[in-house]
């Protein structure tokens, strides 16, 4: 059972340091601390001396990056929901070990001091439980899906297993990924949501006799869909501001609180007056090259400039380039599960894809990496 007195410190890479230093002091004092650290501090001690304003920047995967100042209260209104729904609160163990500069990261923090939790802070890099010692357990934790990738391979299942409930987020979840996870007992939860609605506003379950493809919309947040089927988001973590998003979406029949994500709406490709969406070709690339032994192989799909179609679709691997019968071996299996004009006519290679600074696949940055 978790303690039940509020916790008055939180270790950050190692070190602990009380609530009373951090909101008297500024992030930079105190000791040799980097960067990182420094930020972090500074985030809690706004955060503990009640700052009503925090300006954060999106996250740059779609588009340029752009600053975006939320309220206090859209954030209380977000950790509130999320530890209700979750089932977690005073006392318990909270890992972060994603980049705190973002939303994601940002909400773990003022969950944990909200709610009394016990927070541990660490580096985001791939594989956290190497920065931390073999006897921490955690109660609640969020990751990326690389993250949770490099956990897994590196032997931690029984560390997530301790835990109560796990986010996975920042990026979608492949088909590989969730066949590695999917032994796990541990709840896993797949956000939707972004910097706007201070993080996720749906969570859809990875794992289990309760795994789905729909995601629930959490309670007390209004949707809808506009005239293209993109959906839209008011509520309190929006200011009661309609959030328009370029996110197709399918809600579950007579149950709009329910939904199936199929793709942006600026990632759809006109191919011959035929529109395809790249993202559900991407799925089925993923897919096939897992079942024909490339696992682990990201893949995405673009439109590129074709003189007869107008774009054409074209796929882009990351890694070495396939053999050509191995690639036929692809393509044959693309063409029995996608329409004639969704089948990507050309591949492309790259050694490796571009990021965002909070690790999402910067896909601009990789076509032009490639000189397109």
């Amino acid at each position: 059972m978790p303690a039940t007195t509020l916790p008055d410190s939180l270790l950050l890479n190692g070190r602990r340091y009380s609530y009373a230093e951090i909101q008297e002091y500024p992030a930079h004092a105190g000791g040799e601390i980097n960067g990182y650290e420094a930020r972090v501090l500074d985030y809690c001690r706004q955060w503990l001396n009640g700052a009503q304003e925090f300006v954060l920047t999106t996250s740059g995967s779609t588009g340029t990056p752009q600053p975006i100042t939320l309220r206090r209260s859209q954030l209380v209104a977000s950790a509130e929901r999320t530890m209700q729904h979750l089932g977690l609160g005073l006392g318990h163990r909270m890992l972060v070990c994603l980049n705190c500069e973002f939303i994601g990261g940002l909400m773990m923090l003022i969950r944990a001091l909200e709610h009394g939790l016990h927070l541990t802070i660490t580096e985001p890099v791939s594989n956290p439980f190497a920065l931390l010692p073999p006897v921490a357990e955690f109660d609640f934790a969020s990751f990326v899906p690389l993250q949770l990738r490099t956990v897994l391979e590196h032997g931690h299942a029984a560390r997530l297993e301790q835990m109560k409930a796990i986010l996975i987020g920042g990026a979608a979840v492949d088909r590989s990924l969730t066949q590695l996870a999917g032994t796990l007992q541990v709840p896993l939860y797949h956000t939707y949501g972004m910097t706007e609605t201070c993080s996720h506003i749906a969570l859809r379950r990875l794992n289990g006799p309760d795994a789905s493809p729909y995601y629930r919309v959490l309670p007390g947040l209004h949707v809808e869909q506009d005239e293209r089927g993109c959906l839209a988001i008011r509520g309190d973590v929006t200011n009661q501001e309609l959030i328009q998003t370029n996110d197709l979406v399918r809600f579950a029949e007579n149950d709009h609180h329910l939904f199936e994500w199929l793709g942006r709406a600026d990632f759809i490709i006109n191919s011959g007056g035929v529109k395809v969406p790249a993202e559900k070709v991407e799925q089925v690339l993923e897919i096939t090259l897992a079942e024909l032994n490339h696992l682990g192989r990201r893949a995405f799909v673009t439109g590129l400039p074709d003189e007869r179609l107008g774009q054409q679709v074209t796929a882009i691997i990351e890694g070495e380039p396939l053999a050509e019968n191995q690639w036929a071996e692809v393509a044959d299996k693309l063409r029995q599960r996608l329409g004639r004009y969704e089948v990507p006519r050309a591949v492309l290679y790259v050694p490796t894809f571009a990021q965002t600074a909070s690790g999402k696949l910067d896909r601009r940055s990789t076509l032009q990496h490639l000189g397109l």
